[in-house]
């Protein structure tokens, strides 16, 4: 694996881990950006910290690096939802409203992320 690549994984994996570990720490703020036509909100954001987690961890082990890379790539296609559902103005995180702004930024940077886990599905 060459030196970028290393650097992009281990980027990966503390970033998976510590955005999973969030979901546990500000769940209000997960919550709070889940569409309202997705039932269960708690229940979806405790299963997107556990499987950030977990995917991150499964990262470190080369035999679990392939199946956790493309389980990220589900994960931020699904994910790609909320970043729609944020352009309809109406997403408040606490008593802050999300501006269009940021609404486009995350949604442009999702494809970035997309291809930066799947990078990571393919042999070194």
């Amino acid at each position: 694996m060459g030196k970028a690549k290393k650097i992009s994984l281990i980027l990966l994996i503390i970033g998976y881990i510590a955005a999973g570990i969030n979901h546990f720490r500000i769940p209000a703020f997960y919550i709070s950006i889940i569409p309202g036509y997705l039932p269960y909100p708690q229940i979806l954001n405790t299963l997107a910290g556990l499987f950030e987690i977990a995917f991150g961890l499964m990262l470190i082990f080369r035999p679990a690096r392939k199946l956790a890379a493309w389980g990220i790539v589900l994960m931020l296609i699904a994910f790609l939802s909320v970043h729609i559902d944020m352009l309809s103005g109406h997403t408040q995180i606490g008593a802050t409203q999300v501006k269009p702004v940021w609404a486009w930024a995350r949604l442009f940077f999702q494809p970035v992320l997309i291809v930066w886990a799947w990078w990571h599905t393919r042999s070194s």
